[in-house]
């Protein structure tokens, strides 16, 4: 049995310190306090915040590699591996708004990497969104909801793929939302222009997040709270980028703080393939490439994130002022709910498979 001695743990429920994990192997068989064991006994001490895996639902690349141009398992390996790197051990590979083909190899690319490398599922995201809201999505392969991505989603959860979808809710029928969430599909509204009516018909029919607040979404004002308004206002979960790039960090803060419930917000990376890799690559046959932190294309707009999960949970604590219990909720238990996935249990982990933060702001929060 080796003995592990964390700066402080986050068990799922509470962070705490003095606190030892025992491994047989690479295996966490307990959770002990640091008094419990005997004198004498050898402890290595591990300079990090011990979590349950960090969980990123949204990853579009990573280590040089981008799902819309790879979509193969090798692919979705090689974005895993790279994220895995950096700390993040569960992720949805997502592909974004391109030709109905590349949907379906990643679907199956991501279907037969499965359970493998952290990939717990597929994101979705497009192409049925908002042109007006379209962000760095194609608008030539915007399109409506068709029988097409029916049969795509059919079949990954036939095969028991956990599926999260972005839709703009006012391009789709009525209904739709409803029949999606009985499939078992985790709705998310995103890039989309839906004014607040709309956007609560949505919610009536099961929508169950919305993806990345604030951006690909027309903003709230005193008399038209639009999406952005019902979102912050709304039970369900809203991911959200902590990159200071795509969200004002006062922002981050007042949307965190203004849910009405608790542990309603999730941190999302947005992670395109300059994390961990290159710092441009192709897309749409056109040049990205990371500016000063800030991902851009030729244009100078912003064209997706360059940051991984654990820094944004850093960011959180350092630059936005959140409690560190609060910021490793949105990155680890948070995201398992939305998906109706059951978060890994400190006991019974992998050590490496767990989520290990720098340990700023633990003091404030134990």
């Amino acid at each position: 049995m080796r003995y592990f001695l964390p700066q402080a743990l986050f068990d799922g429920q509470a962070l705490r310190t003095n606190t030892a994990l025992a491994c047989e192997g690479e295996v966490v068989a307990d959770i002990m306090p640091l008094s419990a064991l005997p004198t004498g006994t050898l402890i290595e001490p591990v300079e990090a915040l011990i979590t349950p895996p960090l969980f990123d639902v949204q990853v579009n690349g990573g280590g040089g590699v981008m799902l819309n141009n790879m979509p193969t398992r090798e692919g979705v390996r090689n974005i895993a591996q790279a994220h895995n790197a950096l700390g993040t051990t569960c992720l949805l590979p997502t592909v974004i708004t391109d030709r109905p083909e590349i949907m379906d190899r990643s679907a199956q690319a991501v279907a037969s990497e499965l359970g493998q490398n952290g990939v717990l599922g597929i994101h979705i995201e497009g192409p049925h969104i908002s042109v007006a809201h379209k962000g760095t999505h194609n608008p030539a392969y915007i399109r409506p909801f068709d029988d097409h991505t029916m049969a795509v989603l059919e079949g990954l959860r036939h095969r028991g793929v956990p599926v999260l979808l972005t839709l703009a809710p006012e391009i789709v029928e009525p209904g739709l939302i409803a029949r999606l969430t009985r499939m078992g599909i985790v709705v998310s509204a995103g890039h989309s222009a839906a004014s607040a009516e709309k956007t609560q018909k949505a919610l009536a029919e099961g929508l169950r997040c919305f993806t990345h607040l604030f951006n690909g979404m027309p903003q709230m004002t005193s008399r038209a709270p639009m999406i952005t308004g019902v979102a912050i206002n709304s039970e369900v979960w809203c991911g959200i980028i902590a990159d200071g790039h795509h969200v004002s960090d006062d922002m981050v803060a007042l949307a965190t703080r203004a849910r009405p419930i608790p542990d309603r917000m999730i941190l999302v990376s947005d992670a395109m393939s300059t994390v961990g890799g290159p710092d441009h690559f192709e897309l749409y046959g056109e040049t990205m490439r990371v500016e000063v932190g800030r991902l851009v294309n030729s244009e100078g707009s912003l064209a997706g994130a360059h940051i991984d999960l654990a820094t944004s949970v850093h960011r959180m604590v350092t630059n936005i002022g959140i409690l560190m219990i609060e910021a490793v909720r949105m990155a680890t238990s948070n995201p398992f709910e939305m998906m109706r996935l059951d978060c890994p249990k400190i006991i019974g982990s992998k050590l490496s498979d767990l989520g290990k933060l720098r340990s700023s702001g633990i003091a404030s929060d134990c």
